[in-house]
């Protein structure tokens, strides 16, 4: 049979009720066939008995038969299609488990290619065909193949989900369109389709967007590491290097205190040495002299006695040994004189230490000005606010929230709330200051003690020469010259704030530990006047990096 034939034949075994092929297939008078449940059904429904194809009308319900030759020709042709159906299966996709399934295959189930919305079902390769070439299938709006195809009919009126009610958002059907939400902003399900497809390519790019963000935030942190671990591979590395450089001083230190004190000893025992030789030679001569005294004493010959007398009468060749002493050298100081050659040494190479760490810190420098908002009304800053001293008139300032009332402070322009800052203060001249970083949110009106606890972390020279953290309790600091020049480093996510010494490199004092939540900034106090004896004005100063 031909492909043409086939397909008419097809088309002929269609019911045009079900519009599948017929099953119990009956006649009605006109010579129309349908299945003859599905006539019945309809015929039950509707008053009249009417033929849905010609509609021809009886005025006496018929009695349908089964038509046998019909019957018998459907039953060859589902013979046939099933053949058809088996010999295509090979070269047609099984279902896989996730994948939609025919709804229609029976026995091993193919990979549906569409689902038809009007008949409610799922369809292969194979029995697809007829909503491809039959007329009146073909009408049937087709899509991708999904599961639970009774979800897209209303469940109140047995119709297809075509329509979107903007004011509910849910989707209805035609009769709920004219019904329940007739009053409503009702469009098709195409238009409220492509919009909302608008908006999920919008979120889309969006999360896209987010996704990119995320990503690079994750190579800034890898970077992070990296440079982290190559700070802490740099440290090691000197640190060792040091740390090695200081043991093999010590080890020549200790060296040459052994050697210095063997040495000594040595020459001791040398001199030793030579004295008791001679004091031996002087002993031999002496027992010499000896026998020959006590041989002469016994001579029984007068004239013999007499002529050697003279010789032995003379003086021993010795010398006089009363003063003669083995002084013990002395090692009182040496192990001291090492000890301070072992700490000029160490001294040397902290001066490098704290030169190396200081350039490190100052990579960080930042511009500082002063805020005149915040200027206590006593102090005086410079027209380029970068100087600030104070005066001994109080000024007419407007009292607001940002400036302190009675602290003579002044606050930086610039707030830091992450990563790392640095700057620095002249402080050459003064008896009294104050310097070091506050958070945003402190006291500003009033006495205020400057303390951690109330979001200060600074230093102060109070009578000229006692210099102080303002921990609690303060920590004394004890310098060995005057500072001139202060410079102050913040590790905000460290919880770091650091003073150092610039002229000499020193690192002063460091709180530790902090917790920083919200902004900083530098502030800045060059204390009362004091009668012109605290005259000398705070300076901002460019940080010189050639340490």
């Amino acid at each position: 049979m031909s492909a043409a034939s086939n397909l008419r034949s097809e088309d002929q075994y269609l019911c045009s009720i079900c519009l599948h092929v017929l099953t119990d297939p009956v006649s009605t008078p006109c010579g129309h066939n349908y299945c003859k449940n599905c006539i019945n059904q309809h015929w039950n429904i509707n008053v009249s008995c009417q033929c849905p194809m010609c509609n021809e009308v009886f005025y006496t319900r018929p009695q349908l038969k089964i038509n046998t030759f019909i019957s018998e020709m459907v039953a060859q042709f589902r013979q046939e299609a099933q053949q058809k159906a088996s010999s295509s299966s090979s070269e047609q996709q099984l279902a896989k488990p996730g994948e939609v399934s025919c709804d229609v295959c029976t026995g091993t189930k193919l990979k549906a290619l569409k689902s038809c919305l009007v008949c409610l079902v799922s369809y292969c390769e194979t029995h697809l065909e007829p909503h491809l070439t039959v007329s009146v299938l073909k009408r049937h709006q087709l899509m991708d193949p999904v599961e639970n195809l009774e979800d897209r009919m209303c469940t109140k009126h047995d119709k297809p989900l075509e329509l979107f009610c903007k004011t509910d958002q849910t989707c209805v059907c035609m009769l709920c369109s004219v019904l329940d939400h007739r009053t409503h902003d009702v469009v098709p399900l195409k238009e409220e389709y492509e919009g909302k497809k608008a908006e999920l390519e919008k979120t889309e790019a969006e999360i896209q967007q987010m996704i990119q963000k995320r990503r690079l935030k994750i190579e800034k942190i890898k970077h992070s590491v990296k440079i982290s671990k190559d700070d802490a591979d740099r440290e090691k590395a000197e640190g060792v290097q040091v740390f090695t450089a200081l043991k093999e001083s010590v080890d020549r230190g200790l060296n040459q205190l052994i050697k210095e004190m063997e040495e000594k000893q040595k020459t001791t025992e040398k001199q030793a040495e030579d004295l008791i030789t001679e004091l031996e030679q002087e002993i031999s001569e002496l027992m010499k002299r000896s026998t020959e005294v006590e041989q002469l004493s016994l001579s029984e010959d007068h004239l013999h006695l007499l002529q050697n007398f003279p010789s032995l009468k003379a003086a021993p060749p010795t010398k006089d040994w009363t003063e003669v002493r083995v002084h013990p050298p002395s090692y009182e100081g040496t192990v001291v004189r090492a000890v301070a050659q072992l700490e000029e040494t160490l001294s040397k190479e902290m001066k490098k230490l704290f030169e190396a760490e200081l350039k490190r810190v100052q990579q960080y420098a930042v511009d500082v000005t002063l805020d005149p908002d915040t200027a206590n009304p006593e102090l005086i800053l410079s027209d380029d606010e970068k100087q600030v001293k104070h005066g001994d008139v109080k000024k007419n300032l407007p009292d607001n929230l940002e400036r302190f009332s009675t602290c003579v402070c002044v606050l930086g322009k610039q707030s830091f709330s992450s990563g790392r800052f640095y700057f620095e203060v002249q402080v050459k001249g003064k008896t009294k200051w104050t310097s070091g970083v506050a958070r945003e949110s402190i006291n500003r009106k009033g006495n205020i003690n400057l303390s951690p606890q109330n979001g200060y972390w600074t230093i102060c020279l109070e009578n000229g020469n006692e210099y102080e953290a303002l921990a609690v309790p303060p920590v004394r600091l004890f310098l060995k010259s005057g500072l001139e020049k202060v410079g102050v480093f913040v590790d905000y996510e460290e919880g770091l704030v650091s003073f150092y010494d610039v002229d000499t490199a020193a690192l002063i004092y460091s709180f530790t530990g902090c917790s920083f939540t919200e902004k900083l900034y530098p502030v800045f106090s060059p204390c009362l006047n004091d009668g012109g004896k605290n005259s000398a004005p705070l300076i901002i100063c460019p940080v010189n990096q050639t340490v």
